[in-house]
Protein backbone atom coordinates (compact mmCIF):
# COMPACT_ATOMS: atom_id res chain seq x y z
CA UNK A 1 0.00 0.00 0.00
CA UNK A 2 2.64 2.49 0.75
CA UNK A 3 3.86 2.20 -3.35
CA UNK A 4 0.65 3.41 -4.31
CA UNK A 5 1.41 6.50 -1.76
CA UNK A 6 4.51 7.17 -2.65
CA UNK A 7 4.17 6.35 -6.63
CA UNK A 8 0.72 8.68 -6.32
CA UNK A 9 2.78 11.53 -4.53
CA UNK A 10 5.29 11.36 -7.14
CA UNK A 11 2.87 11.13 -9.51
CA UNK A 12 1.56 14.77 -8.47
CA UNK A 13 4.90 16.37 -8.30
CA UNK A 14 5.71 15.06 -11.57
CA UNK A 15 2.47 16.60 -13.53
CA UNK A 16 2.80 19.95 -11.10
CA UNK A 17 6.42 20.27 -12.50
CA UNK A 18 4.78 19.57 -16.26
CA UNK A 19 1.76 22.15 -15.68
CA UNK A 20 4.87 24.68 -14.72
CA UNK A 21 6.37 24.00 -17.30
CA UNK A 22 2.93 24.26 -20.11
CA UNK A 23 2.42 27.62 -17.68
CA UNK A 24 5.77 29.43 -18.68
CA UNK A 25 5.63 28.61 -22.26
CA UNK A 26 2.17 30.09 -22.39
CA UNK A 27 2.83 32.98 -20.06
CA UNK A 28 5.67 34.09 -22.63
CA UNK A 29 3.64 33.20 -25.45
CA UNK A 30 4.33 36.76 -26.81
CA UNK A 31 7.93 36.76 -25.54
CA UNK A 32 10.59 38.24 -28.07
CA UNK A 33 12.45 34.88 -29.03
CA UNK A 34 11.84 33.10 -26.41
CA UNK A 35 12.43 29.53 -26.38
CA UNK A 36 9.85 26.99 -24.77
CA UNK A 37 10.45 23.84 -22.93
CA UNK A 38 9.50 20.14 -22.63
CA UNK A 39 9.20 18.11 -19.81
CA UNK A 40 10.15 14.36 -19.85
CA UNK A 41 9.21 11.53 -17.17
CA UNK A 42 10.88 8.58 -15.85
CA UNK A 43 10.45 6.27 -13.81
CA UNK A 44 11.91 5.65 -10.74
CA UNK A 45 13.77 3.16 -8.80
CA UNK A 46 11.65 0.00 -8.52
CA UNK A 47 11.74 -2.54 -5.60
CA UNK A 48 12.88 -5.82 -6.76
CA UNK A 49 10.87 -8.84 -4.61
CA UNK A 50 11.79 -11.48 -6.28
CA UNK A 51 15.43 -11.87 -8.85
CA UNK A 52 15.36 -13.41 -11.65
CA UNK A 53 16.12 -17.22 -12.43
CA UNK A 54 17.62 -18.79 -14.85
CA UNK A 55 16.30 -21.95 -16.70
CA UNK A 56 17.55 -25.54 -15.28
CA UNK A 57 17.60 -29.04 -16.48
CA UNK A 58 14.46 -29.17 -14.81
CA UNK A 59 12.93 -26.40 -14.70
CA UNK A 60 12.37 -22.85 -16.92
CA UNK A 61 13.70 -20.12 -16.03
CA UNK A 62 11.47 -17.16 -14.52
CA UNK A 63 10.98 -13.05 -14.47
CA UNK A 64 12.03 -10.69 -11.59
CA UNK A 65 9.18 -9.51 -9.37
CA UNK A 66 9.38 -5.42 -9.39
CA UNK A 67 7.42 -3.08 -8.00
CA UNK A 68 8.19 0.57 -9.22
CA UNK A 69 8.16 3.24 -6.90
CA UNK A 70 6.92 6.23 -8.69
CA UNK A 71 7.92 8.76 -11.21
CA UNK A 72 10.56 11.37 -11.70
CA UNK A 73 11.03 14.42 -14.09
CA UNK A 74 14.42 13.17 -16.37
CA UNK A 75 14.78 16.27 -17.64
CA UNK A 76 13.26 19.89 -18.64
CA UNK A 77 15.02 20.37 -22.35
CA UNK A 78 14.32 24.13 -24.17
CA UNK A 79 13.25 24.05 -27.44
CA UNK A 80 16.06 26.03 -29.62
CA UNK A 81 14.34 25.95 -32.87
CA UNK A 82 14.09 29.40 -34.40
CA UNK A 83 10.19 31.35 -34.26
CA UNK A 84 8.80 33.18 -36.88
CA UNK A 85 10.40 36.26 -37.54
CA UNK A 86 8.33 39.16 -38.13
CA UNK A 87 9.24 42.65 -39.36
CA UNK A 88 8.96 45.49 -37.44
CA UNK A 89 10.14 48.88 -39.51
CA UNK A 90 12.53 49.72 -36.85
CA UNK A 91 15.72 49.12 -38.59
CA UNK A 92 17.91 48.80 -35.09
CA UNK A 93 15.40 46.05 -34.73
CA UNK A 94 17.37 42.94 -35.32
CA UNK A 95 16.18 38.92 -35.74
CA UNK A 96 18.49 36.19 -36.46
CA UNK A 97 17.88 33.12 -39.07
CA UNK A 98 19.62 30.22 -38.12
CA UNK A 99 22.17 29.31 -35.35
CA UNK A 100 23.76 32.30 -33.76
CA UNK A 101 22.98 34.45 -30.96
CA UNK A 102 23.92 38.26 -30.12
CA UNK A 103 26.43 39.05 -27.97
CA UNK A 104 25.95 41.88 -25.34
CA UNK A 105 28.34 42.71 -22.17
CA UNK A 106 27.30 44.98 -18.88
CA UNK A 107 31.04 45.74 -18.58
CA UNK A 108 32.67 42.30 -16.81
CA UNK A 109 30.70 39.36 -19.00
CA UNK A 110 29.12 38.64 -21.79
CA UNK A 111 25.56 37.58 -22.54
CA UNK A 112 23.83 35.91 -25.32
CA UNK A 113 20.51 36.40 -27.06
CA UNK A 114 18.30 36.24 -30.25
CA UNK A 115 16.18 39.04 -28.62
CA UNK A 116 17.33 41.66 -30.74
CA UNK A 117 15.34 44.91 -29.94
CA UNK A 118 17.83 47.36 -29.66
CA UNK A 119 18.58 51.03 -29.58
CA UNK A 120 21.03 53.53 -29.40
CA UNK A 121 21.37 55.22 -25.79
CA UNK A 122 22.96 58.99 -24.99
CA UNK A 123 26.52 58.31 -26.10
CA UNK A 124 25.59 56.65 -29.82
CA UNK A 125 25.83 52.92 -28.30
CA UNK A 126 23.96 50.63 -29.36
CA UNK A 127 22.51 48.63 -26.10
CA UNK A 128 19.23 46.59 -25.46
CA UNK A 129 17.12 49.50 -23.73
CA UNK A 130 16.18 47.11 -21.35
CA UNK A 131 19.26 46.00 -19.42
CA UNK A 132 21.48 49.06 -21.22
CA UNK A 133 24.00 45.93 -21.60
CA UNK A 134 26.18 47.20 -24.97
CA UNK A 135 26.25 44.73 -27.84
CA UNK A 136 29.67 43.70 -29.28
CA UNK A 137 30.99 43.68 -32.40
CA UNK A 138 33.85 41.65 -34.42
CA UNK A 139 36.55 42.78 -36.77
CA UNK A 140 37.71 46.07 -38.05
CA UNK A 141 35.02 47.54 -39.95
CA UNK A 142 34.38 51.24 -39.22
CA UNK A 143 38.22 51.44 -37.37
CA UNK A 144 39.69 52.96 -40.22
CA UNK A 145 37.07 55.88 -40.56
CA UNK A 146 37.01 56.92 -36.95
CA UNK A 147 33.50 55.12 -36.28
CA UNK A 148 35.10 52.65 -33.68
CA UNK A 149 37.81 52.23 -31.39
CA UNK A 150 40.14 49.68 -31.75
CA UNK A 151 40.29 48.75 -27.95
CA UNK A 152 36.07 48.78 -27.65
CA UNK A 153 34.20 46.16 -28.92
CA UNK A 154 31.07 48.41 -28.57
CA UNK A 155 29.25 49.38 -31.40
CA UNK A 156 29.78 53.28 -32.10
CA UNK A 157 26.93 55.16 -34.13
CA UNK A 158 28.74 58.45 -35.17
CA UNK A 159 25.72 60.37 -35.03
CA UNK A 160 27.82 62.90 -33.25
CA UNK A 161 30.66 62.57 -35.80
CA UNK A 162 31.08 64.24 -38.94
CA UNK A 163 32.52 62.64 -41.93
CA UNK A 164 35.28 64.33 -43.47
CA UNK A 165 35.19 64.79 -47.08
CA UNK A 166 37.64 62.91 -49.39
CA UNK A 167 39.23 64.34 -52.31
CA UNK A 168 38.74 62.85 -55.57
CA UNK A 169 41.49 60.74 -56.22
CA UNK A 170 39.64 58.41 -59.14
CA UNK A 171 37.87 58.94 -62.18
CA UNK A 172 36.24 55.90 -64.21
CA UNK A 173 35.52 56.57 -67.81
CA UNK A 174 33.79 53.94 -69.67
CA UNK A 175 31.76 53.63 -73.19
CA UNK A 176 32.36 54.04 -76.62
CA UNK A 177 34.60 56.55 -79.20
CA UNK A 178 32.97 55.90 -82.17
CA UNK A 179 35.57 55.07 -84.77
CA UNK A 180 34.03 56.18 -87.71
CA UNK A 181 31.74 59.53 -86.50
CA UNK A 182 33.22 62.86 -87.90
CA UNK A 183 31.82 66.43 -87.49
CA UNK A 184 30.12 67.94 -90.55
CA UNK A 185 32.39 70.84 -89.71
CA UNK A 186 35.67 70.44 -87.64
CA UNK A 187 35.66 72.74 -84.54
CA UNK A 188 37.98 75.58 -84.63
CA UNK A 189 39.62 75.63 -81.13
CA UNK A 190 39.09 78.99 -78.68
CA UNK A 191 40.31 79.65 -75.39
CA UNK A 192 39.17 82.39 -73.10
CA UNK A 193 41.07 83.42 -69.69
CA UNK A 194 39.26 82.11 -66.28
CA UNK A 195 39.17 85.50 -65.22
CA UNK A 196 36.99 88.40 -66.40
CA UNK A 197 39.07 91.69 -65.70
CA UNK A 198 37.19 94.45 -64.45
CA UNK A 199 37.52 98.16 -63.17
CA UNK A 200 35.59 100.89 -61.01
CA UNK A 201 34.24 98.32 -58.64
CA UNK A 202 33.16 95.47 -61.21
CA UNK A 203 32.66 97.64 -64.35
CA UNK A 204 33.65 95.40 -67.53
CA UNK A 205 36.80 96.31 -68.36
CA UNK A 206 37.85 97.66 -72.27
CA UNK A 207 40.91 97.51 -74.39
CA UNK A 208 41.70 101.04 -73.10
CA UNK A 209 41.83 100.19 -69.64
CA UNK A 210 44.86 100.74 -67.33
CA UNK A 211 46.11 97.58 -65.60
CA UNK A 212 46.80 99.69 -62.55
CA UNK A 213 43.11 100.65 -62.75
CA UNK A 214 41.93 97.16 -62.84
CA UNK A 215 39.65 95.66 -59.74
CA UNK A 216 42.55 92.69 -59.66
CA UNK A 217 45.29 95.22 -59.59
CA UNK A 218 46.56 96.43 -55.90
CA UNK A 219 48.78 98.91 -55.10
CA UNK A 220 50.74 101.25 -57.24
CA UNK A 221 51.79 100.20 -60.88
CA UNK A 222 55.68 101.92 -62.02
CA UNK A 223 57.43 99.35 -63.55
CA UNK A 224 56.49 95.62 -64.40
CA UNK A 225 56.69 92.36 -66.23
CA UNK A 226 54.18 89.74 -67.71
CA UNK A 227 55.52 86.58 -68.39
CA UNK A 228 53.87 84.85 -71.26
CA UNK A 229 54.20 80.50 -71.93
CA UNK A 230 52.13 78.36 -74.30
CA UNK A 231 52.26 76.19 -77.07
CA UNK A 232 51.52 76.81 -80.89
CA UNK A 233 48.26 74.46 -82.61
CA UNK A 234 50.73 71.95 -83.91
CA UNK A 235 51.77 71.70 -79.80
CA UNK A 236 55.23 73.42 -80.15
CA UNK A 237 56.18 75.72 -77.32
CA UNK A 238 56.33 79.13 -77.66
CA UNK A 239 59.59 80.58 -77.91
CA UNK A 240 59.33 84.59 -79.01
CA UNK A 241 57.88 87.62 -77.95
CA UNK A 242 57.48 86.07 -73.98
CA UNK A 243 58.10 88.93 -72.15
CA UNK A 244 55.94 92.25 -71.32
CA UNK A 245 57.57 95.34 -69.90
CA UNK A 246 54.41 97.10 -68.14
CA UNK A 247 54.01 100.55 -65.92
CA UNK A 248 50.75 103.12 -65.11
CA UNK A 249 50.24 103.88 -68.86
CA UNK A 250 49.96 99.99 -70.12
CA UNK A 251 46.11 98.74 -70.93
CA UNK A 252 44.53 95.70 -71.70
CA UNK A 253 44.59 96.46 -75.51
CA UNK A 254 48.58 96.53 -75.37
CA UNK A 255 48.86 93.27 -73.85
CA UNK A 256 45.98 92.37 -76.57
CA UNK A 257 48.37 93.54 -79.33
CA UNK A 258 51.03 91.92 -78.22
CA UNK A 259 49.82 88.63 -77.70
CA UNK A 260 48.89 89.03 -81.52
CA UNK A 261 52.13 90.76 -82.73
CA UNK A 262 54.91 88.80 -80.80
CA UNK A 263 53.66 85.92 -79.15
CA UNK A 264 50.59 84.13 -81.27
CA UNK A 265 51.89 82.65 -84.29
CA UNK A 266 48.45 80.53 -85.77
CA UNK A 267 45.84 82.17 -82.93
CA UNK A 268 44.66 85.77 -82.74
CA UNK A 269 44.10 87.25 -79.58
CA UNK A 270 40.75 89.55 -78.66
CA UNK A 271 39.17 90.82 -75.31
CA UNK A 272 35.60 90.15 -75.19
CA UNK A 273 33.42 90.92 -72.00
CA UNK A 274 36.57 91.88 -70.14
CA UNK A 275 38.32 87.93 -70.55
CA UNK A 276 41.21 87.74 -72.97
CA UNK A 277 40.17 84.97 -75.80
CA UNK A 278 42.39 82.90 -78.44
CA UNK A 279 40.72 81.86 -81.47
CA UNK A 280 42.77 79.46 -84.01
CA UNK A 281 42.86 80.75 -87.15
CA UNK A 282 42.08 77.52 -88.43
CA UNK A 283 39.81 74.56 -87.70
CA UNK A 284 40.91 70.92 -86.26
CA UNK A 285 43.06 69.06 -83.88
CA UNK A 286 44.76 71.68 -81.76
CA UNK A 287 46.98 72.22 -78.35
CA UNK A 288 47.03 75.58 -78.41
CA UNK A 289 47.43 76.73 -74.69
CA UNK A 290 49.20 80.30 -72.87
CA UNK A 291 49.78 81.06 -69.15
CA UNK A 292 50.73 84.50 -67.77
CA UNK A 293 52.27 85.64 -64.73
CA UNK A 294 53.21 88.91 -63.38
CA UNK A 295 56.20 90.19 -61.16
CA UNK A 296 56.81 93.89 -60.33
CA UNK A 297 55.04 96.74 -58.61
CA UNK A 298 52.25 95.90 -56.81
CA UNK A 299 50.04 92.84 -57.68
CA UNK A 300 48.13 92.03 -60.90
CA UNK A 301 45.94 88.92 -60.83
CA UNK A 302 46.59 87.02 -63.43
CA UNK A 303 44.40 83.91 -65.13
CA UNK A 304 44.93 80.67 -64.03
CA UNK A 305 44.51 78.74 -66.81
CA UNK A 306 42.85 79.25 -70.20
CA UNK A 307 39.67 77.77 -70.49
CA UNK A 308 38.93 76.25 -74.14
CA UNK A 309 35.39 77.27 -74.99
CA UNK A 310 35.29 75.11 -77.89
CA UNK A 311 37.93 71.93 -78.52
CA UNK A 312 39.34 72.06 -81.76
CA UNK A 313 38.99 68.55 -83.85
CA UNK A 314 37.39 66.98 -86.36
CA UNK A 315 35.08 64.39 -84.05
CA UNK A 316 35.13 65.76 -80.34
CA UNK A 317 33.32 64.18 -77.50
CA UNK A 318 32.90 65.66 -74.48
CA UNK A 319 32.56 64.45 -70.81
CA UNK A 320 31.41 65.90 -67.53
CA UNK A 321 33.49 64.84 -64.68
CA UNK A 322 31.95 65.73 -61.21
CA UNK A 323 34.72 65.55 -58.52
CA UNK A 324 35.39 67.41 -55.13
CA UNK A 325 38.44 69.07 -53.30
CA UNK A 326 39.92 68.23 -50.39
CA UNK A 327 37.68 70.46 -48.69
CA UNK A 328 34.66 68.72 -50.24
CA UNK A 329 34.12 71.64 -52.58
CA UNK A 330 32.11 70.01 -55.68
CA UNK A 331 33.40 71.24 -59.23
CA UNK A 332 32.52 70.43 -62.70
CA UNK A 333 35.43 68.85 -65.13
CA UNK A 334 34.52 69.29 -68.70
CA UNK A 335 36.52 67.04 -70.22
CA UNK A 336 36.64 66.02 -74.45
CA UNK A 337 38.22 63.41 -76.34
CA UNK A 338 39.44 64.58 -78.92
CA UNK A 339 40.32 62.12 -82.22
CA UNK A 340 44.16 62.87 -83.44
CA UNK A 341 45.58 62.03 -86.88
CA UNK A 342 46.79 59.11 -85.60
CA UNK A 343 44.58 56.12 -86.69
CA UNK A 344 42.54 54.23 -83.70
CA UNK A 345 44.74 57.39 -81.07
CA UNK A 346 42.49 59.87 -79.44
CA UNK A 347 43.48 62.36 -76.53
CA UNK A 348 41.53 63.63 -73.73
CA UNK A 349 41.72 67.40 -72.45
CA UNK A 350 40.21 69.24 -69.26
CA UNK A 351 38.67 72.06 -71.31
CA UNK A 352 37.74 73.68 -68.04
CA UNK A 353 36.89 73.22 -64.18
CA UNK A 354 34.14 75.34 -61.78
CA UNK A 355 35.43 76.67 -59.09
CA UNK A 356 38.18 79.08 -57.90
CA UNK A 357 40.99 77.33 -59.55
CA UNK A 358 44.65 78.52 -59.16
CA UNK A 359 46.59 76.83 -61.80
CA UNK A 360 45.66 74.27 -64.57
CA UNK A 361 49.16 73.79 -66.77
CA UNK A 362 48.71 71.97 -70.46
CA UNK A 363 50.73 69.87 -69.30
CA UNK A 364 48.38 68.33 -66.78
CA UNK A 365 45.33 69.29 -68.69
CA UNK A 366 45.45 66.57 -71.54
CA UNK A 367 45.93 62.78 -71.54
CA UNK A 368 47.67 61.64 -74.70
CA UNK A 369 47.75 58.75 -77.07
CA UNK A 370 44.51 56.84 -75.56
CA UNK A 371 44.88 54.25 -78.16
CA UNK A 372 42.69 50.99 -79.14
CA UNK A 373 43.49 47.95 -81.09
CA UNK A 374 40.88 47.37 -84.10
CA UNK A 375 41.87 43.69 -84.98
CA UNK A 376 40.01 42.64 -81.81
CA UNK A 377 36.79 45.13 -81.96
CA UNK A 378 37.96 47.80 -80.23
CA UNK A 379 39.67 47.38 -77.14
CA UNK A 380 41.79 50.12 -74.79
CA UNK A 381 45.37 49.13 -75.37
CA UNK A 382 46.74 52.25 -72.88
CA UNK A 383 48.08 55.51 -73.15
CA UNK A 384 51.37 57.20 -74.50
CA UNK A 385 52.44 58.56 -71.59
CA UNK A 386 54.32 56.59 -68.96
CA UNK A 387 52.03 55.77 -65.30
CA UNK A 388 48.69 56.12 -64.17
CA UNK A 389 46.41 58.90 -67.03
CA UNK A 390 45.65 61.55 -64.75
CA UNK A 391 44.52 65.58 -64.50
CA UNK A 392 46.47 67.60 -61.98
CA UNK A 393 44.29 70.72 -61.07
CA UNK A 394 45.35 73.34 -58.57
CA UNK A 395 42.68 75.14 -56.49
CA UNK A 396 42.99 78.80 -55.23
CA UNK A 397 42.41 77.56 -51.63
CA UNK A 398 45.65 75.95 -51.09
CA UNK A 399 47.60 76.98 -54.95
CA UNK A 400 51.19 75.12 -54.10
CA UNK A 401 49.55 71.66 -53.85
CA UNK A 402 48.20 69.92 -57.14
CA UNK A 403 45.15 67.90 -56.82
CA UNK A 404 46.26 64.53 -59.03
CA UNK A 405 42.99 62.92 -60.43
CA UNK A 406 43.70 59.41 -61.90
CA UNK A 407 41.47 58.22 -64.88
CA UNK A 408 40.47 54.57 -65.01
CA UNK A 409 39.65 54.05 -68.94
CA UNK A 410 39.45 50.28 -68.48
CA UNK A 411 41.86 47.04 -68.08
CA UNK A 412 44.63 47.01 -71.21
CA UNK A 413 43.37 44.55 -74.17
CA UNK A 414 39.98 44.13 -72.47
CA UNK A 415 36.37 45.94 -73.23
CA UNK A 416 35.60 46.57 -69.87
CA UNK A 417 36.30 50.59 -69.87
CA UNK A 418 36.74 52.57 -73.20
CA UNK A 419 36.15 50.97 -76.43
CA UNK A 420 36.07 52.22 -80.07
CA UNK A 421 33.92 50.26 -82.40
CA UNK A 422 31.73 51.84 -85.52
CA UNK A 423 28.49 53.59 -84.97
CA UNK A 424 27.50 56.55 -81.30
CA UNK A 425 29.61 57.98 -78.90
CA UNK A 426 28.91 57.18 -75.83
CA UNK A 427 31.92 57.50 -73.42
CA UNK A 428 30.46 59.11 -69.84
CA UNK A 429 32.36 59.30 -66.62
CA UNK A 430 30.82 56.26 -64.57
CA UNK A 431 32.30 57.19 -61.34
CA UNK A 432 34.13 58.98 -58.87
CA UNK A 433 35.68 58.60 -55.64
CA UNK A 434 35.14 61.72 -53.69
CA UNK A 435 32.52 63.20 -51.59
CA UNK A 436 31.88 66.08 -49.64
CA UNK A 437 31.09 66.14 -46.00
CA UNK A 438 28.22 64.41 -43.99
CA UNK A 439 26.60 63.75 -40.55
CA UNK A 440 24.80 60.78 -40.14
CA UNK A 441 21.35 60.21 -41.46
CA UNK A 442 20.21 56.83 -40.86
CA UNK A 443 21.37 53.06 -40.27
CA UNK A 444 20.41 49.55 -41.54
CA UNK A 445 21.89 46.16 -40.68
CA UNK A 446 22.32 43.61 -43.89
CA UNK A 447 22.65 39.97 -43.72
CA UNK A 448 25.80 39.87 -42.81
CA UNK A 449 25.26 42.28 -39.62
CA UNK A 450 27.13 44.98 -41.04
CA UNK A 451 25.76 48.34 -40.17
CA UNK A 452 25.45 50.29 -43.00
CA UNK A 453 25.38 54.26 -42.17
CA UNK A 454 23.32 56.56 -44.68
CA UNK A 455 24.91 59.97 -44.43
CA UNK A 456 23.62 63.41 -45.20
CA UNK A 457 26.67 63.48 -48.39
CA UNK A 458 24.78 60.52 -49.84
CA UNK A 459 27.60 58.36 -48.97
CA UNK A 460 27.05 54.76 -47.41
CA UNK A 461 29.59 53.34 -44.64
CA UNK A 462 30.12 50.51 -43.31
CA UNK A 463 29.99 50.99 -39.61
CA UNK A 464 30.23 48.35 -37.69
CA UNK A 465 29.88 44.44 -37.73
CA UNK A 466 28.15 42.59 -35.54
CA UNK A 467 29.56 39.65 -33.30
CA UNK A 468 27.62 36.32 -33.87
CA UNK A 469 28.36 33.63 -31.07
CA UNK A 470 28.21 30.15 -31.76
CA UNK A 471 27.61 26.80 -29.34
CA UNK A 472 28.18 23.30 -29.65
CA UNK A 473 25.49 22.75 -27.76
CA UNK A 474 22.98 25.64 -27.68
CA UNK A 475 20.29 23.60 -25.16
CA UNK A 476 22.70 23.44 -22.75
CA UNK A 477 22.99 27.55 -22.48
CA UNK A 478 21.43 28.26 -19.08
CA UNK A 479 18.64 30.97 -19.28
CA UNK A 480 19.69 34.40 -16.76
CA UNK A 481 16.33 35.81 -17.36
CA UNK A 482 15.43 38.83 -19.87
CA UNK A 483 16.07 36.62 -22.90
CA UNK A 484 19.37 36.23 -22.39
CA UNK A 485 21.50 32.72 -21.92
CA UNK A 486 24.87 32.19 -20.13
CA UNK A 487 27.07 29.22 -21.12
CA UNK A 488 27.22 26.09 -19.30
CA UNK A 489 29.09 22.88 -18.94
CA UNK A 490 27.55 21.26 -21.21
CA UNK A 491 26.75 23.91 -23.90
CA UNK A 492 30.35 24.58 -25.13
CA UNK A 493 32.71 27.75 -25.12
CA UNK A 494 30.96 30.59 -26.98
CA UNK A 495 32.75 31.03 -30.50
CA UNK A 496 32.60 35.05 -31.70
CA UNK A 497 32.09 35.23 -35.80
CA UNK A 498 29.79 36.83 -38.04
CA UNK A 499 26.28 36.32 -39.72
CA UNK A 500 26.02 34.31 -42.82
CA UNK A 501 29.90 32.63 -41.67
CA UNK A 502 29.95 28.89 -39.97
CA UNK A 503 26.36 28.14 -39.72
CA UNK A 504 25.70 31.85 -38.00
CA UNK A 505 22.64 32.35 -40.13
CA UNK A 506 21.87 36.26 -41.36
CA UNK A 507 20.63 39.00 -39.80
CA UNK A 508 17.38 40.16 -40.81
CA UNK A 509 17.59 44.47 -39.62
CA UNK A 510 14.05 46.19 -38.99
CA UNK A 511 12.50 42.44 -37.68
CA UNK A 512 12.33 40.19 -35.01
CA UNK A 513 11.85 36.38 -33.96
CA UNK A 514 8.59 35.96 -32.30
CA UNK A 515 8.35 32.86 -29.46
CA UNK A 516 8.61 29.45 -30.61
CA UNK A 517 5.90 28.00 -27.73
CA UNK A 518 2.61 27.08 -29.47
CA UNK A 519 -0.42 27.92 -27.95
CA UNK A 520 -2.38 24.77 -29.23
CA UNK A 521 0.71 22.07 -28.36
CA UNK A 522 1.04 23.77 -24.38
CA UNK A 523 -3.30 23.55 -23.84
CA UNK A 524 -2.75 20.11 -24.95
CA UNK A 525 0.02 20.05 -22.60
CA UNK A 526 -2.52 21.68 -19.76
CA UNK A 527 -5.25 19.02 -20.77
CA UNK A 528 -2.47 16.12 -20.09
CA UNK A 529 -0.92 17.30 -16.98
CA UNK A 530 -4.42 17.78 -15.61
CA UNK A 531 -5.70 14.45 -16.74
CA UNK A 532 -2.01 12.91 -15.28
CA UNK A 533 -2.60 14.89 -11.88
CA UNK A 534 -6.10 13.45 -11.67
CA UNK A 535 -5.00 9.96 -12.17
CA UNK A 536 -2.39 9.92 -9.59
CA UNK A 537 -5.05 12.24 -6.83
CA UNK A 538 -7.48 8.84 -7.41
CA UNK A 539 -4.63 6.71 -6.64
CA UNK A 540 -3.74 8.13 -3.98
CA UNK A 541 -7.30 8.07 -2.50
CA UNK A 542 -8.31 4.40 -3.54
CA UNK A 543 -4.88 3.49 -1.48
CA UNK A 544 -6.48 6.24 1.61
CA UNK A 545 -9.41 4.29 0.61
CA UNK A 546 -8.42 0.84 1.37
CA UNK A 547 -6.41 1.99 4.59
CA UNK A 548 -9.26 3.13 6.39
CA UNK A 549 -11.40 -0.08 5.61
CA UNK A 550 -8.56 -2.06 7.00
CA UNK A 551 -8.51 0.15 10.38
CA UNK A 552 -12.27 -0.27 10.04
CA UNK A 553 -11.88 -3.94 10.31
CA UNK A 554 -9.88 -3.95 13.24
CA UNK A 555 -12.35 -1.06 15.25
Amino acid sequence: MSFALSSGVSGLQAHQKMLDVAGNNLANVDSTAFKASRINFAELLSQTLKKASQPTSGLGGTNPQQIGSGVGVAGITPDMSQGNIVNTGNPLDLALEGEGYFVLSDGSQSYYTRAGAFAVDKDSTLVDPTTGYRVQRIGSVGESDGFQQPTDNTVHLPYDVTLPAKATSTITISGNLSSDAALDTPQTQKLSSNIGYTYNNGVTAASTTQLDQLDQFTGTLTSGTITIAGYNKAGTALSSGLTLAVDGSTTLGDLVDHLNTNVLTDSTASLVNGKIVVTDNTSGYSKTDLSMSYSGDGKLKMPGYFEMLTVGGSEVKPVNIAAFDSLGGSHTLAGAFVKTDTANTWDMVLSSVTGDVSSLSMTNRWVKGITFNPSDGGSYLGTSGTGIPQFKVAFAYDPSNEQAIALNFGTTGKLDGLTQFAGTSTAVARDQDGYGSGRLSSVSINNDGIVVGAFSNGIKKNIATLQIALFQNAAGLESTGNGYFTPSGNSGDAVATQAMSGGAGGVHGGALEKSNADVATEFVNLIQAQNGYQANARTIKVATDILKELSNLIA
